[in-house]
């Protein structure tokens, strides 16, 4: 199977295991708004972006490393896998470190909403993050191991399971917040289970020394990957917290609402990276890996465009069939939310460039001056501009990450990013939002909004007929 064959083939096989699970998130929103109503929605958004943060401590960014090296021939899986488990064992101890913190500050700053809701649901969280690090831990060996159809497998079955306990927890007992926490811990729980038995990972991991060169390269590899990964969720979540600080939970409701839509972007771009990662990583030395990534950036760049293109067009429709009456507003929200995360999926892409060469401190350096830029852009245009500021802050962020990673990535892999056609399109997504900013008049907003939609699939449309050609081998390129 060629190369593109195997990226398309991974592609699919993660996409019917992800990302009609993800769908089904979206279809459950309305009930999570319903149930929890907008405070409880923007209180629930909050835990769960704290908890992502946590789980980033709690495994040290591990799993960089079991990609990484579970694909790579020369190393060990068992060494590979004990070692993850390990690490992210430890960091699970220093996350108790969070209960007592987090009680403190809620004591210094008794006005402070946002402390009193994590202080209230402290425990719960930790539990949270210790199922739920110790899910991903197994899951990403699990694809690292090249048993993606099993992984593929394990997102269905846990998103059915968190779907099943969420209509237990929260429709039947009514436990709100915290039946929404527990509905995820318990999926989590059965998901860990699954892969432990159906991968027979027991047989992977030892209670004896791991070789100190294995554990010494996973770590310097994963360690730098740590503040990465938390000025990535600085840029992705400090916006709904500002929001919460500065307006409440009922606005930061409707701004995660807002996001929920474009994170749609990023579910197909997060699907196509698994696969494009393992491509990335095992083609690295190839001859041919400057053309290599030119010919896939310039697909996936195309698919992006059009997926944005698409769900700017159908954005204020589908809000008022998926939302409940009070979300409805989000709409007004969401054109830079969706720049920003066509931006993040590009910058994502120019990421795995440093994955593959394992020069994870410039991925490092580069979100730390996006997440810089995230705050103090947060803290000057929210006051102004109120949730677009939150919108536009985050836009800006990923903007800025991608060119500089467009700039200094040519010097590891000079690849042809086809300027022309990315500053046409985003000109065009640009002109999209603000038809959704300023025209009232319903048909004329429709009719402006498809006139755009058609020019960015006409100017589009070659690289998708350039992508099945390549899959079929009717075209080659090397």
């Amino acid at each position: 199977m060629n190369r593109y064959k195997t990226l398309a083939a991974n592609t699919v096989i993660l996409g019917l295991g992800q990302f009609g699970s993800k769908f089904l998130v979206i279809l459950m929103m309305g009930f999570y708004q319903a149930t929890l109503g907008t405070e409880g929605y923007g209180e629930i958004n909050n835990i769960i972006d704290i908890a992502t943060l946590l789980m980033t401590v709690a495994t040290l960014s591990i799993g960089e490393s079991i990609i990484r090296f579970g694909l790579d021939t020369a190393y060990d899986n068992k060494q590979v896998f004990s070692i993850g488990l390990r690490v992210t064992s430890v960091g699970l101890i220093v996350c108790l470190l969070f209960v007592p913190v987090i009680n403190i500050l809620s004591g210094i700053f008794p006005n402070n909403d946002v402390f009193a809701l994590l202080s209230d649901y402290a425990w719960i969280t930790i539990l949270y993050v210790t199922t739920g690090s110790i899910k991903s831990t197994c899951a990403l060996f699990v694809r690292s191991a090249g048993h993606v159809k099993l992984y593929a497998v394990d997102g269905i079955l846990t998103t059915a399971m968190n779907i099943v306990f969420n209509l237990i927890l929260l429709f039947h007992f009514k436990l709100g917040n915290l039946g929404y926490l527990l509905s995820v811990i318990l999926a989590d729980v059965c998901s860990i289970t699954f892969l432990w038995i159906r991968a027979s990972l027991g047989k992977f991991f030892t209670f004896g020394k791991v070789e100190k060169h294995v554990l010494k390269s996973m770590m310097v590899f994963c360690l730098p990957m740590i503040p990465t990964s938390i000025m990535w969720w600085i840029i992705n979540s400090s916006g709904a917290f500002f929001v919460s600080d500065f307006i409440g939970f009922e606005a930061s409701g409707i701004y995660k609402s807002a996001y929920k839509f474009p994170s749609m972007i990023s579910i197909f771009s997060g699907i196509f990276s698994q696969a494009w990662n393992m491509s990335a990583i095992t083609e690295n030395n190839s001859r041919t890996v400057a053309n290599f990534y030119t010919n896939v950036f310039n697909i996936f760049q195309s698919f992006v465009y059009v997926l944005a293109a698409g769900l700017m067009l159908v954005i204020r429709l589908a809000i008022d069939i998926f939302c409940e009456p009070e979300f409805e507003i989000a709409y007004q929200y969401t054109p830079f939310l969706i720049l920003s995360v066509s931006f993040t999926c590009f910058s994502t892409f120019m990421g795995s460039v440093y994955v593959a060469s394992k020069k994870s401190v410039r991925s490092m350096t580069t979100a730390a001056i996006g997440a810089a830029v995230n705050v103090i852009l947060n803290i000057i245009l929210i006051k102004i501009m109120g949730l677009h500021g939150a919108a536009l802050a985050a836009f800006v962020s990923f903007l800025i990450i991608f060119i500089i990673r467009a700039v200094d990535t040519k010097k590891i892999v000079r690849m042809d990013m086809k300027l022309p056609k990315m500053i046409i399109n985003s000109l065009l997504l640009l002109g999209m939002s603000f038809v959704i900013f300023l025209t009232e008049d319903i048909k004329l907003y429709y009719i402006l909004l498809s006139l755009f939609f058609l020019a960015i699939t006409i100017i589009n449309f070659r690289s998708g007929i350039k992508a099945i050609k390549i899959i079929l081998k009717k075209e080659k390129f090397e």
